[in-house]
């Protein structure tokens, strides 16, 4: 606590005082270290391990380090093979060759990912529960949080879970104790495993699969059972409402979900979501949602199924507050409740991943990728180069940032749309989606079909096709920030306390 204290006391007066600064270089600095990692592996496979492969050197095996008798390339072996390969000096290489020594281990450098992924998973549902509650006052003429952490509240979420950890775990008398205390780790496990395959960019990914997609829908579809033990073995009759709702409402809509990915798969060819996401590299006009219509209606479809997948308004009918108290996490108190809301927020990304990466480019900007052989032309620096071309066009800050607008069109729903029925929910999945999903499929195949005719006609209606939907597209991008210059030229208009700076920084 002393310690603590005296951080708050040291650093509060700069995150008072430099607020968006500290923001802006965190997210640099993180984007930074996550690159220079990945050069840092890339350095040690191609100037220490291949030269030592090509040598008849023994290496590591992915987990000889629990071996000592297989403890591949001594300190000294990597010390030569930089000196000799990598044109480092003697001195540097003393230096060097104790800190790539673990990196030969493939089980130390799965440590180092899983420890990013780990801090991702973690970062992303207190940014995001942040967030919306700003949303939601700015929507309600309110101001949110704004006074723990200075700044408008940003440590809120870090201060409600540091009161979560605090709170006593109650378990009701009559529940069923194993199943209670299993639940919340069945609920949030899947959704922190769904990252393990989702790709920020072309090479950053964990663990590269040729069936990612199916891997990640078949993981996010596991937290389905979680809640239904929550509900369960709660003993309570609202908790089990929520999660048969939940049952019904998720198996239901995974259908029409699954069917409106099968779009871009069939347009690609390819389940593995890094070769989708690098299909669509040659701009905005050949991000998958623009190709042909039917891919552009299986995103809108997508991204609705989606919405009742995770739970999100207007499908928020598993935890009904106004029905249900809760819902499936009634009786849950403590941080046992927080894993749920972690799950959900998690899920909302891995969602909006999904959707930037299948329909709407992945990491790529709307530049043309062939555009950066340009730049490393002009810059001839190869580090510079890539720095830019990752900026430019293409790289995980540019999905990082179609996720971030995803997560805010569902926050934006939520505290806009009111809550349907569960059986307009119903009647939503098997009248309209299914149906609908299901002649997109087959439109999408058929014009997949046609396309690899030589036919000139269908090439040039298909063109037209390509650029009249990339304009809709650009046209809709385009009013989201129009339309939110238009609001902050105006809010001194707005009713309620939002007329006037009620705090700093208001």
């Amino acid at each position: 606590m002393q310690i603590a204290l005296l951080v708050y006391q040291v650093a509060g007066p700069f995150v008072r005082r430099f607020p968006g600064m500290i923001l802006l270089s965190a997210v640099v600095a993180s984007c930074f270290l996550v690159w220079i990692h990945a050069l840092v592996f890339a350095y040690v496979d191609i100037h220490i391990l291949g030269p030592a492969a090509a040598g008849g050197l023994a290496v590591a095996s992915p987990f000889s380090i629990l071996s000592p008798s297989t403890w591949g390339l001594t300190p000294s072996m990597i010390a030569g093979l930089l000196e000799k390969a990598g044109g480092i000096g003697a001195s540097l290489s003393a230096l060097l060759q104790y800190l790539f020594w673990p990196l030969q281990f493939s089980i130390v450098r799965d440590l180092v990912g899983l420890g990013a992924i780990m801090g991702l998973f973690n970062i992303i549902p207190m940014y995001t529960i942040w967030w919306e509650r700003k949303v939601a006052g700015r929507i309600q003429s309110r101001l949110g949080p704004m006074r723990v952490g200075g700044w408008h509240g940003w440590s809120q979420s870090l201060a409600d879970g540091i009161k979560l950890l605090l709170k006593e775990d109650l378990i009701p008398k009559g529940a069923d104790s194993v199943l209670f205390r299993l639940a919340p780790y069945l609920a949030i496990i899947p959704s922190a495993l769904a990252f393990v395959a989702l790709p920020f960019g072309s090479t950053y990914v964990f663990r590269e699969l040729d069936v990612a997609l199916v891997f990640t829908l078949g993981v996010l579809g596991i937290e389905v059972i979680g809640v239904i033990l929550a509900g369960w073995a709660s003993n309570n009759k609202w908790s089990v409402y929520g999660a048969m709702r939940e049952a019904c409402q998720m198996v239901s809509y995974e259908i029409p979900m699954g069917m409106a990915l099968l779009v871009p798969v069939i347009a690609v060819g390819s389940l593995s979501l890094r070769a989708i996401g690098d299909a669509q590299s040659g701009g905005w006009f050949t991000w998958l949602a623009f190709t042909n219509p039917f891919a552009f209606v299986a995103f809108v479809s997508y991204f609705i199924a989606s919405l009742a997948s995770c739970k999100r308004a207007p499908f928020d009918l598993p935890e009904a507050e106004s029905e249900l108290v809760a819902g499936f996490h009634t009786e849950y108190s403590g941080i046992r409740w927080s894993f749920f809301f972690f799950a959900e927020y998690a899920a909302m990304f891995v969602v909006s991943g999904l959707a930037a990466i299948l329909f709407l480019g992945g990491w790529h900007s709307p530049l043309p990728m062939s555009w950066g052989e340009s730049v490393r032309q002009w810059c001839g620096s190869e580090v510079m180069a890539r720095g830019i071309n990752g900026v430019l066009f293409g790289g995980p800050i540019w999905f990082l940032l179609k996720c971030v607008f995803f997560l805010y069109v569902q926050i934006w729903l939520r505290w806009t749309l009111p809550r349907i029925r569960i059986d307009q929910v119903l009647y939503g999945c098997v009248q309209v989606l299914l149906p609908l999903t299901m002649l997109l499929v087959l439109g999408a195949t058929l014009w997949v079909w046609a396309s690899t005719s030589t036919n000139a006609g269908w090439a040039a209606f298909s063109g037209v096709v390509n650029v009249g939907l990339g304009i809709i597209g650009a046209i809709f991008a385009l009013m989201f920030p129009a339309i939110a210059a238009y609001g902050f030229y105006h809010r001194r208009r707005l009713v309620g306390n939002l007329v006037v700076d009620a705090l700093p920084g208001s």
